[in-house]
């Protein structure tokens, strides 16, 4: 028998996007799963997290791994606990022109930022169609909405994130099941170092970064008020407005501008 609880899941809750997240939602009642790649990180946050006086499990799991995401599911299952709000957080970039680009690296991306975000959502869908009620939300970016030279992967994965967002959205959308897509821009978070893209002129100014507390808050509110999805800060909605104005190629060649190295590389 299921719990008479039931439980946020946020995977990569321990730092960036998904830690202010996870902070929110704890302030908001809700108890939590936490999902990240190292033990040391998951105390810590739930540390952080106690005062909040919600229930907080943590899991390690890599989901960079392909079979992480099916164990994670089969782990929640074995533990009878019931996950009415999925926060699909998780995921990093590959900083590099793609003819110099490690191919194994990207390959794990892919993975994680859509092989694993995708079973998720099947996973815990199904069980929210079974109960009829649920909720999701997808980290999306506004890397979603252009091609990214200098990213091209990432941007990619996110093109995709943000068009299976809203098709799932709408097949669920009559089942009482709210999905919701969270589009920040650059944020101040650990994403630049983790993708080896300090010397982006994207990041250059961090004045210019958003804050990842209110981008947190934002995709909460988002998610709670129904949207299908919600692009964070008035700077990136003026950014992705432009970009629909301009051709594939336009956006990707002023994109290519944006994010090339401070000194070009070779």
């Amino acid at each position: 028998m299921t719990t008479t609880k039931t439980y946020t899941l946020i995977t990569g809750g321990t730092t960036g996007i998904g830690y202010e997240l996870a902070k929110i939602f704890a302030e908001e009642a809700h108890n939590l799963i936490l999902v990240a790649r190292t033990e040391a990180d998951l105390q810590q946050a739930k540390t952080d997290l106690e005062g909040a006086g919600v229930d907080i499990i943590t899991i390690v799991k890599d989901l960079f791994e392909p079979n992480a995401a099916f164990e994670l599911y089969e782990e929640i299952r074995s533990q009878h606990l019931t996950v009415d709000i999925l926060v699909n957080n998780a995921g990093q970039g590959e900083y590099g022109l793609f003819a110099d680009t490690d191919i194994k690296r990207e390959l794990a991306i892919i993975q994680l930022n859509i092989s694993s975000l995708t079973i998720l959502t099947k996973l815990f869908l199904q069980d929210m169609l079974e109960r009829g009620e649920g909720k999701i939300l997808n980290l999306s970016s506004i890397a979603s909405k252009t091609p990214g030279p200098w990213q091209a992967v990432y941007h990619g994965t996110k093109a995709f994130v943000q068009s299976f967002t809203e098709a799932v959205r709408s097949e669920v959308k009559e089942h009482n099941i709210i999905i919701t897509a969270l589009l920040p821009g650059a944020t101040d978070t650990d994403f630049f170092h983790k993708a080896g893209m300090e010397s982006s002129k994207a990041v250059q100014d961090e004045s210019k970064l958003s804050d990842p507390a209110q981008v947190a808050r934002d995709g909460y509110d988002a998610l709670m008020n129904g949207d299908d999805k919600v692009i964070s800060g008035l700077k990136n909605k003026l950014t992705v407005t432009a970009s629909n104005l301009m051709s594939d190629q336009k956006a990707a060649d002023t994109m290519k501008k944006q994010q090339e190295p401070v000194t070009p590389k070779k």
